[in-house]
């Protein structure tokens, strides 16, 4: 019986020593639910005619199991970022967690095979609906994304304290 302890316990450190890291099962889960995802379309998409356009579609299709409000203009909440009470304004899938599993795709794309010039998550209507979704969640909750400025002159140090100072929360 003590052989059989010694050696479970050693098969259990060898597989955690081969186990992926959290990212990057969770990139094998994402890219797995995109393929049945372009699966389950009719007619179903080959990966190889996947474009930017059906990408958007199924970040709008997984804002359905999104946890995170976001008021719509017309709200008596819109705006504030605590509201005081309920509203039946719709959950949505947050910025940052879209924008994280489009970086987690757009790695997938690539390592799976495709090439990073035909890459539909790496496209610029991709960056452009993030930036959208992004300035809109910021709007309905009242915090204020600031754009840092770019630098004119290279004065030293003068910037550098001007764009720390923008930080939403500082």
């Amino acid at each position: 019986m003590a052989g059989e302890g010694s050696s479970s316990s050693r098969s259990l450190s060898d597989q955690s020593a081969a186990a992926p890291s959290r990212y990057e099962s969770q990139k094998r889960r994402d890219w797995n639910t995109f393929g049945q995802y372009l699966k389950n379309q009719r007619p179903p998409v080959p990966l190889s005619q996947c474009n930017s356009s059906h990408v958007l579609e199924f970040l709008r299709y997984l804002d359905q199991f999104g946890k995170t409000k976001v008021h719509l203009q017309g709200c008596m909440f819109y705006g504030q970022p605590e509201p005081p009470a309920p509203c039946t304004c719709p959950l949505r899938q947050a910025w940052g967690s879209l924008d994280a599993l489009i970086g987690r795709l757009r790695a997938a794309y690539e390592e799976n095979g495709g090439s990073p010039e035909s890459n539909p998550f790496a496209s610029g209507a991709i960056r452009v609906y993030l930036r959208e979704v992004k300035e809109c969640q910021a709007k309905a909750r009242g915090i204020p994304y600031k754009k840092k400025k770019k630098k004119t002159s290279p004065s030293g140090g003068k910037g550098d304290d001007e764009s720390s100072s923008s930080l939403p929360f500082s």
